[in-house]
This record gives C-alpha cells, sequence and structure tokens, in this order.
C-alpha cells in the first residue's frame, strides 16, 4: 500500500470492468461504454479510436494497431497484427538509386499502409458486440466540437512545431496560428470527423480501396511516395500466434516478429538467472543488471527480428534458456560490458491502453503513429496523419529487416498479456518506441519481484540505456548514478519522462480487477 501521506495515486478496484489508459476522457468513454453493455473489446476500440483526436500526436487512423485479446467464454488468447507493409514499388534496391541508404523518420516513404483500421475492423467482427459506427461515434463528435488540449499533449505538441510547419497541410490543420495548441486551447479536426462519418457509414473498405484510399495516395503521390491503390485495397491485419516464457510462476506473452516484443522475453529470460529479491529495486545492481540484459537482448533484436514471410527468424530458439543461459554467462556483477549494441531508436510516440469487463474479458492494445505525428505529413483531403512506421526498415540488402515490398518493418509496439495458474493475470502495456521491451520488463519485474501493486509499479522511478549512456529519470538516487559510473556506465539525467503504461490486474479467485495509470501521463485508471 502506498505512503497516503505522500503524493501519488491509489490502486483503481472494481469488480464489474476497469479501464486504464493515457487520456482521461478516453478512459471515461471506455467505462461508459461498459456500463452500457459493451465488452472489453467494444470499450478498447472506442478508448482508441478517441484518442486519435484527445492524443493526435500518438496516434489516428493513419497508424498501426496490435492487440492481445483474451476470450472469457473460449478460453483462448488471441494476438491481433494490424502493421501496415510497404508499398510494392518500394525497395532497398530503388532508395539507394535515389540518393538514400536509410528512410528518414520525415520521409514520405516512411509512411507505410495504416494497418489500425482493418485491425480495430477484425477485432470488433469477431469479439465485439459494437458495431463500428458505434466506436467511431465518440470520436467524430469531439473531432467535430473539438477537443481541449491536456497538459502532457500540449508539452509534446510544442516541440514538433518545426516538424508540422514543414508540410504545408500539418501546417493549416495542426498549429493554431502557427504555433501547437497550449493547455487549455481547443482545437478541431473537421477534415478527419468528415472522414470518419464516411468510414462509419461505409466500412473499412473506404479506406482500403475506397474514396479515403484514393485520397491518400493522391497525397502520398504528390509527396514522392511510391504508394497505390492495390497497397491498400490488398492489405489486412491478421491474427498470429503469441510467444511467451516463464519468469518466475508467471507465463508472460508477446506478440511474435515482426513486432519486438521476443525482445522483452529475452530479457527476463537472463534475467531470471539472478536474485532479484535480494537486489534493491532502485539501487545499481538492478539497473545494472538491466543494462546488461537490455544490451544482448536488443543486439538480438537488431540481428534477427524482421517481418516472418520474409525472413526466417528462428524464435523458438533465442527463446530457450539454453540461449539466454549463453547471453547471461559473460554478464559482469561489478563492471559494465565493454561492448554491446544498445538501442539507436530513441523516443517513438504511442498510446497503450487496457480493458478489462465483468465477464472476464480483457483487451490489451496499442496504436501508434511510430514518431510524434508520424512523418509530419498530413492528408488534406481526410485529415489523416501519415506514419512513419516505414523509418524501423534497415536500406540493407541481405538483411532481414531491409525494405522490400508489401514487407512489414521491425515494429516497437508491444501490448501484453501474463498469466498466472494458466489463467489471465495482467493486461498491460507500456509505451515509449524501443523502451518498450525494457519497460515491460522493469513494471514486471516491480509486481512478481518486488510485490508492488500495479500503481506502484508504474510509479517507480526509470532508467533506460541509449546508444550513448544510460539515461536516468530524476526520481532515481544520485548515490545510484554514481555507483553506476563507477561500474564504467555513461549517466545522464532523462530530460523527458520514459515512457508510459497501463497494467489491469484480474484476481480470478476473489473477482477483483485491480487498474493503474502511468503518472508520466496524462490519463487515469477507474474500475466499477
Amino acid at each position: 500500500m502506498r505512503d497516503l501521506q505522500s503524493p501519488g495515486r491509489s490502486v483503481a478496484v472494481g469488480s464489474r470492468g476497469a479501464a486504464a489508459t493515457s487520456h482521461p476522457i478516453s478512459t471515461y468513454l471506455a467505462i461508459e461504454a461498459l456500463r452500457n453493455g459493451a465488452n472489453a473489446v467494444d470499450a478498447a476500440l472506442i478508448a482508441c479510436s478517441a484518442q486519435s483526436v484527445l492524443e493526435p500526436h500518438n496516434t489516428g487512423l493513419g497508424g498501426d494497431c496490435f492487440a492481445f485479446v483474451w476470450r472469457q467464454d473460449q478460453q483462448r488468447l488471441y494476438a491481433m497484427n494490424g502493421a501496415g507493409w510497404a508499398p510494392a514499388a518500394l525497395s532497398a534496391k530503388v532508395l539507394p538509386d535515389a540518393g538514400s541508404n536509410a528512410i528518414a523518420s520525415t520521409s514520405v516513404h516512411a509512411a507505410t499502409i495504416p494497418g489500425a483500421l482493418s485491425a480495430w475492423t477484425r477485432l470488433l467482427t469477431d469479439h465485439g458486440t459494437y458495431s463500428l459506427s458505434d466506436v467511431l461515434a465518440p470520436t467524430i463528435d469531439y473531432a467535430e466540437r473539438g477537443v481541449l488540449v491536456s497538459e502532457r499533449v500540449a508539452a509534446d505538441w510544442s516541440r514538433e512545431v518545426a516538424k508540422l510547419s514543414a508540410d504545408k497541410a500539418a501546417h493549416a490543420g495542426l498549429l493554431l496560428g502557427g504555433e501547437a495548441p497550449k493547455l487549455g486551447q481547443r482545437i478541431k479536426f473537421p477534415a478527419l470527423a468528415r472522414t470518419l462519418r464516411i468510414i462509419a457509414v461505409e466500412g473499412a473498405e473506404a479506406l482500403y480501396g475506397g474514396a479515403i484510399s484514393r485520397d491518400l495516395v493522391a497525397t502520398l503521390s504528390e509527396l514522392g511516395g511510391r504508394h497505390t491503390l492495390a497497397d491498400f485495397a490488398e492489405y489486412r491485419a491478421q491474427y498470429v500466434d503469441p510467444i511467451g516464457v516463464d519468469y518466475r510462476g508467471v507465463r508472460v506473452m508477446q506478440m511474435p516478429p515482426s513486432g519486438q516484443g521476443l525482445t522483452a522475453l529475452v530479457m527476463l529470460n537472463i534475467l531470471s538467472g539472478f536474485d532479484h529479491a535480494a537486489i534493491e529495486p532502485e539501487g545499481p545492481m538492478r539497473f545494472h543488471l538491466q543494462i546488461e540484459a537490455a544490451r544482448r537482448a536488443y543486439l538480438v533484436r537488431d540481428t534477427f527480428i524482421a517481418d516472418p514471410q520474409f525472413a526466417d527468424v528462428p524464435t523458438e530458439e533465442l527463446l530457450s534458456m539454453s540461449f539466454a543461459d549463453r547471453l547471461r554467462s559473460d554478464i559482469s556483477t561489478t563492471r559494465a560490458s565493454p561492448t554491446g549494441v544498445l538501442p539507436l531508436i530513441g523516443q517513438r510516440d504511442t498510446v497503450c491502453l487496457s480493458v478489462v469487463d465483468g465477464a472476464g474479458n480483457a483487451c490489451s492494445l496499442v496504436n501508434s503513429l511510430f514518431d510524434a505525428f508520424g512523418c509530419g505529413k498530413l492528408c488534406p483531403r481526410t485529415g489523416i496523419v501519415l506514419q512513419s512506421r516505414g523509418a524501423g526498415f534497415r536500406v540493407e540488402p541481405g538483411h532481414p529487416n531491409s525494405v522490400e515490398g508489401r514487407k512489414r518493418p521491425l515494429h516497437t509496439i508491444i501490448p501484453g498479456m501474463a498469466f498466472k495458474n494458466g489463467r489471465p493475470f495482467l493486461s498491460f502495456g507500456v509505451m515509449g518506441g524501443a523502451y518498450q521491451p525494457v519497460g515491460q520488463v522493469q513494471v514486471l519485474q516491480n509486481i512478481i519481484d518486488y510485490g508492488m501493486d500495479v500503481q506502484e509499479a508504474l510509479d517507480a522511478p526509470r532508467g533506460f540505456g541509449f546508444a550513448d549512456g544510460f539515461e536516468a529519470e530524476r526520481g532515481i538516487a544520485d548515490d545510484t548514478l554514481a555507483a553506476l559510473n563507477a561500474m564504467g556506465h555513461s549517466v545522464r539525467r532523462a530530460v523527458n519522462p520514459l515512457g508510459g503504461g497501463q497494467i489491469i490486474e484480474m484476481d480470478d479467485q476473489c473477482g477483483v480487477l485491480k487498474a493503474g495509470s502511468d503518472p508520466r501521463k496524462d490519463g487515469c485508471a477507474l474500475a466499477i
């Protein structure tokens, strides 16, 4: 239990449903839907859709979506991969000829086909009870009436003015008088509202081969893209088989490649060889081991993870304990490793949310544009922000993750689900681009190894090893950083908070739901 005399949040407790998102209105809409008879999938999609306007820098129709759905009636976990693919005409052979050896995050070539709406529609059809029109209705209302910008959103938006100003349509549609909207200012999305109304009537086909896709292709072509109507019309989100490992009696499930969920699982396997119960949760040894495990797991990620339809990813071997033992064997408990590959990808912008209903169904969902406002380009005809997920490709012929037509890039967004004794235990996610595997591992260890409740697990200070050093939030003590520095780790203070997470714990025996929401975002957790 938290210290009630200190700042902090209490765990939200209920039995008929719970929701945790990064925006209070989104959480409210999910809870309202649950109270009106929606199930977890309905409520999660309503919340996710609303965040397209509540947090337009993080998510939207132009992005991708991954989701886990636990069906209580079927006792089955479903994994949905809504990662968009590259245009058929794009390849590593094409880009160098144009003077490029990488896909910049602001390049039109970073705009892969959006997979989110296809994923939403399939999830709703297969597992929901609401219509797509029902799901989109609150978003349409807020897009037309406008939203009042919240504190974290305003802070994030203010850093993107130069990027948005570089695109005429983004400047007109996403800035107010050439400036980012400030806390409490209202901004409307009329073009997006019209698009959503078309989708509410015509369905996802309007974006995948219909009038909306024609508008998107026209805009992309004007910007120099190689996208075609066929790239949109032939795209479908798909179910995949989840992957998992056991960590101290908890079965942790992740999305398979081309998602980076395998990275978190490799980290857990490595860390399972250390007795964290004897290690201070905010002490130097905890973060030292985290850095060392991440170095090895991210090297695995950047070497092997790719679209399995284009590359042979040895997932089973990479998740074996024998492989983890080899990775762990050269970790010193007193010194930093002299070499190692640390994440080169910086923080990215994403929303994650969790919803559990009173019947025991659960949905952990992540939706993302990758960078803030994606590639910084807006389709003026539709109001859709174009994502930058293609920046996750390499332009390196022969590499498993090199860009090819109709290929999905290495993907950072990873919803999570955990089981105990075969029963759902945690529906969770930690956003933040490359940080997500480390963030997930940290909150899981906080709960499993250190006995924290879901809110304490999210509140705890964080650190992350970038390529040029370990970045620590202010909550990590100076003494801890000094000890890490003495071990050989380059350390510095984080300018921005690391990630943001949402967790719902499901106590099946007692029928109790416990929900927490990350204080680094504007959101909250509610339960009924």
